[in-house]
């Protein structure tokens, strides 16, 4: 293995946890204001993975008062702290982009049935 390899391996998490796009989860994120931590909860569906080792990255959209907010986390970050997967969704694609432009019923996906 080459050297960034060994040096990347110490910054993953061990506990990764398990979601796949199209899944509704709860992402704990550490913020930082001033001198005070604080734990903030950002709830929506994943719509990408991306990437792979210490840069992998998922992006999380939701509806706010009637405005889109993505939010691209780090898997790695120390600042998330957990992931929570909330409800498995059934999609057939990799990345749900088209979501961007559904309003409504429309902008949903179906839950996956176990």
């Amino acid at each position: 293995m080459n050297a960034l390899g060994l040096i990347s391996q110490d910054s993953l998490k061990k506990d990764l946890p398990k979601f796949n796009i199209g899944d509704t989860v709860r992402v704990s994120v550490n913020i930082r204001e001033g001198e005070r931590e604080r734990v903030q909860m950002f709830e929506g569906t994943v719509i990408a993975k991306n990437g792979g080792g210490v840069s992998a990255t998922f992006t999380v959209r939701r509806v706010s008062y009637g405005v889109g907010v993505e939010r691209v986390f780090p898997i790695n970050s120390p600042n998330v702290k957990n992931v929570e997967v909330i409800r498995h969704g059934q999609v057939r694609r990799s990345k749900l982009y088209y979501l961007r432009d559904r309003v409504g019923k429309s902008a949903k996906v179906k839950e996956k049935i176990r």
